[in-house]
Order: C-alpha cells, then structure tokens, then sequence
C-alpha cells in the first residue's frame, strides 16, 4: 500500500557529498519509522540510519556513518532525506528506503514493512 521512491544517487568522488530523498505515499499515515540501508555487491544488506516519523524525530545511525550521515524528514511532504557527507569509497552501494508501521530494532531489515527500489551512490577514489 505504502510506495517508497529513492531519488539523489550518482558518482562523486572520495570527500564529496550527495543527498538522498526518498518520497513515501498511500497510506503514509501508517508509517511509524523510516530509515535508510545500503547493500555493496556480494554483500548483506546493512543498516545505515533511521528516525521516527512522530514525536520528536529520533534518530538513530550505524557506527560506520555516525558524525558524516545525517538523517531528516519533513512530514508534510512525506519524504525522508539522507545528507552524506565526506564520502568515502566503502559507502559505494545501492541505498535503499524503508517503512515500518511498529517499533522494533531499527538495524533489522525484518521489521520494515515496505522498500524502494534503490539508488546507485558510488564513490570513487
């Protein structure tokens, strides 16, 4: 019911930024947390970072992207945006968006309920 759409990927080079959008409809009003993961060829689809919808707009990121990723929303446009900054070769992969309608551990990919179908972000060195 819930679509997502990623949008903002593309080539940048080692230290350069990019920003990710990923607009939501139908049914957004089910949404509780939105988050982004990423997944490199060959590898596990990885957790990147989260925030609630509600409230105050928690946020929540991996180790790996803490202090250079920046996770924010605006609900009146249903959209959540990803800012990535000094960007790195290891952050090479597809990013996606995801929605969950309830709480749970925001890292695990099972708890989302709805997904994009990705963007490219690739980072050269």
């Amino acid at each position: 019911q819930v679509q997502l759409v990623e949008s903002g990927g593309g080539l940048v080079q080692a230290g350069g930024s990019l920003r990710l959008s990923c607009a939501a409809s139908g049914g957004t009003g089910s949404i509780y947390i939105m988050a982004w993961f990423r997944q490199a060829p060959g590898k596990e689809r990885e957790f990147v970072a989260a925030i609630r919808r509600g409230g105050g707009g928690s946020t929540y990121y991996a180790d790996s992207v803490k202090g250079r990723f920046t996770i924010s929303r605006d609900n009146d446009k249903n959209t959540v945006y990803l800012q990535m900054n000094n960007l790195n070769p290891e952050d090479t992969a597809v990013y996606y968006c995801a929605a969950a309608r309830h709480l749970g551990v925001v890292a695990y990919t099972s708890n989302y309920n709805y997904w994009g179908q990705g963007t490219q972000v690739t980072v050269s060195s």
